[in-house]
């Protein structure tokens, strides 16, 4: 199989193959085919043959990328949306409407859409409530009730759904925004954003005051430096909000003359109208470098071209083979075609072609070859609006649009005549997941993150094997350099790397791509805030539409750090938690519930430490599958709990409390209030064992939990989070999570 990491061909196994009885994936060329020949459906009779043979082309060996949905999607005849993510309509101020649009939006998520709201048309807290008497409760409450929905509604492909929450800088509520994330409990499944106006940032200039207000009442005024110092302390200690510069995404917005936009999918880099969707790919610039790391190594721009080419008709093609969650979002998506064409592996092509990444030549060689996408793009739009037809919202009035007039003298001229067939066409998302499928590349238009790092892998019994993990780019120089030393001009990472750099990189994309994009700030945790608190205003002077930053702290936690010494010398810390030896011992117990046919086997295995034994996991089988779920879920809870060691006697305990409202049984001569509460009794009776006892009497007491814990992965536990793109990435187990 075409997988130049373990870890690619485990996402490909977890995330994207498509396996069902009697057929699927067998390898990643039939998640291939799978994709390309239900893309091709899109197109007449015909011309399918050659079509699907052309995408088949462009997804092989990982050039282009489809974003998540459609690789999971595509062809599996599932009820799903293959869209990424939505915008969702305007919530109304008034409780019947609110209610309708969260349920609108647990729809969505229940698709595998992410969504964004603006919520600064909810009437800030305190204001009356006409009618009833009563005192608004604020756009931050229903928030929690969106926070609420979030965690209980799985979206398809096993993931939780991501959320962006959007609130205008004049409104009233808006400093209880600022300070929302603060609290580590609150809208955690939730990015949060402000939506910065060009006037208030003539007022942040100025030191003028800054009216808040809502629905043109004045509610209260504040110094716009003080409300500006306010974000970035939190931005500082939080990680959020962010800044959505709102007027400059509206005024180069291509479709400005029949669209407003107010709020942005999870990961910042489609700025959308209400229901407008979000429609992604990117182009692998790694995998179109030729001679890497040679004096003349460089990437084919024509390869390039005709790789956008077909790019832009596969996802052009999506829009209508595609599912939608709401009846309002299809009508959005077809009437402006909407798709995000973007890049990942940048940096690695960047370290292949011997630049800098954020450096001049970095620079240079970024904006070359986004002006390529940016033209073969449009170019290949005019094209199919002269073979399909344009966008049925086309007005000649785009063509005045910044980024049309722009463009060549060629290209203009085609869209003079024919129109366009996509209203917007090119954006850089986060590609986390995608990238480690394709060789663990660098991931949208962010630096490396770590050229190398040890990851774990879970085993079928629950244990973990720890693996070495490669950036694409170290990979490629091991097999042709062997051991020689790494150029320290162009390997650099985000541990290497200033604020300024990725600003700059940001920027120079921007002048290339008609939405927006995906992009983290990384600023190291030892950061002085006077150097900090310029970087939301520097993005603006720039010309970003938006910016995010991370600095490990104490509410979110540490990311994982990175010795800046030579990558392959300094791998990251293993985890804690031991390994699982090849052989252990332990008891089975056998336990008969009057209620099942058949009995329950508990096996506790036990590992010796320091010449004392302990239990270390628990597994509970059975031939009754209606006990099969939460077994498992027992099983893999209690060895989680087991494997961290100490006094573990509590686990009995808390399953022995357990009663069944349809009532226990008699065993072994007294009453037992319930199955669980069994499973408590052996886990009790095999702790009260001499050779176990004696470990348990002699476990160290815990340590006390320090303020600030590391940021673990939900997945693996591991302190391995990563936070790039709006989203969290576990470098140890490949899990990712935008919201």
């Amino acid at each position: 199989m075409p997988f130049d990491a373990a870890i690619s061909a485990e996402i490909w196994n977890t995330k994207y193959r498509f396996t069902q009885d009697g057929g699927g994936d067998g390898v990643v060329e039939e998640t291939w085919a799978r994709v390309a020949n239900a893309v091709a459906a899109a197109e007449s009779a015909p011309a399918r043959r050659f079509w699907r043979d052309k995408f088949t082309e462009a997804l092989k060996d990982f050039k282009f990328l489809p974003a998540g949905r459609i690789l999971a999607g595509a062809g599996t005849g599932r009820t799903v949306t293959l869209f990424n993510c939505f915008v969702m309509g305007t919530i109304p101020d008034h409780l019947d409407g609110i209610f309708e649009h969260l349920r609108e939006a647990a729809l969505t998520m229940q698709q595998g859409g992410g969504i964004g709201m603006d919520f600064s048309t909810i009437r800030p807290a305190g204001a009356p409530v006409r009618g009833v008497g009563a005192k608004a409760s604020g756009p931050l409450s229903f928030m929690d009730a969106w926070d609420a929905m979030c965690r209980t509604v799985m979206s398809a492909g096993q993931r939780r759904g991501a959320m962006m929450g959007c609130l205008r800088i004049d409104h009233p509520d808006v400093e209880d925004f600022i300070e929302a994330k603060r609290d580590g409990a609150r809208l955690r499944n939730f990015n949060i954003s402000i939506l910065v106006t060009d006037a208030f940032m003539a007022a942040l200039a100025a030191d003028q005051d800054w009216p808040l207000q809502f629905n043109g009442e004045v509610h209260r005024v504040v110094r716009a430096r003080e409300l500006w110092a306010k974000l970035m302390r939190a931005t500082y200690d939080a990680a959020e909000p962010g800044v959505i510069f709102i007027d400059r995404v509206n005024s180069a917005n291509n479709l400005a003359y029949c669209e407003s936009v107010a709020a942005t999918n999870p990961c910042g880099e489609q700025p959308l109208p209400p229901y407008g969707a979000c429609l992604l790919g990117s182009i692998n610039l790694s995998r179109l470098v030729e001679a890497p790391f040679s004096p003349s190594a460089s990437l084919n721009e024509t390869r390039l071209a005709e790789l956008t080419a077909t790019s832009v008709r596969f996802l052009d093609n999506v829009i209508d083979i595609s599912r939608y969650p709401l009846a309002e979002q299809e009508v959005e998506a077809k009437s402006k075609r909407r798709i995000g064409l973007g890049v990942t592996g940048l940096a690695d092509a960047l370290i292949f072609c011997n630049a800098r990444y954020g450096a001049a030549d970095g620079l240079a060689l970024t904006r070359s070859w986004l002006n390529t996408i940016r033209e073969a793009a449009y170019r290949s739009s005019a094209e199919l609006a002269a073979e399909k037809g344009a966008f049925p919202l086309y007005d000649r009035a785009m063509l005045s649009r910044p980024t049309p007039m722009s463009l060549s003298p060629a290209t203009r001229g085609l869209m003079e005549a024919h129109g366009l067939r996509n209203g917007c066409l090119t954006t850089i998302a986060p590609t986390g997941t995608i990238s480690l499928l394709a060789g663990n590349a660098s991931s949208g238009v962010e630096p490396v993150f770590a050229f190398n790092y040890r990851r774990k892998v879970r085993q079928p019994d629950g244990a973990y094997m720890v693996e070495e993990v490669d950036d694409y780019a170290y990979t490629m120089w091991k097999r042709l350099r062997g051991d020689e030393q790494l150029p320290d001009h162009s390997f650099v990472s985000a541990q290497t790397l200033t604020p300024n750099d990725h600003l700059a990189m940001q920027a120079a994309a921007q002048e290339y791509t008609d939405s927006s994009i995906s992009k983290t700030i990384n600023c190291p945790e030892d950061i002085p805030f006077e150097a900090f608190v310029d970087v939301y205003k520097r993005a603006y002077d720039l010309g970003c539409k938006g910016c995010t930053t991370y600095r490990p702290n104490a509410i979110t936690g540490s990311i994982l750090s990175v010795a800046p010494a030579a990558p392959a010398q300094t791998p990251l810390k293993e985890p804690s938690l031991p390994m699982r030896p090849e052989v252990v011992t332990g008891s089975t117990y056998k336990v008969k519930w009057p209620e099942s046919e058949h009995a329950i086997y508990v096996t506790i295995n036990d590992i010796e430490e320091d010449g004392l034994r302990r239990p270390f996991e628990i597994f509970i089988n059975s031939k009754n599958m209606e006990h099969y779920a939460w077994t498992l879920a027992l099983t893999r809870m209690i060895s989680a709990v087991f494997r961290r060691g100490g006094d573990v006697s509590f686990v009995a305990e808390e399953l022995k409390a357990v009663f069944d409202p349809r009532g226990g049984a008699w065993l072994r001569g007294r009453y037992v209030p319930s199955l669980l509460a069994a499973i408590g009794d052996v886990i009790q009776r095999h702790l009260d064992g001499d050779a176990v006892e004696s470990a348990i009497a002699h476990a160290e007491p815990a340590a006390p939990t320090a303020s600030a814990k590391p940021r673990s992965c939900p997945r693996c536990s591991a302190s391995a989070l990563v936070r790039a793109e709006g989203c969290d990435k576990c470098l140890e187990c490949g899990y990712s999570k935008c919201g």
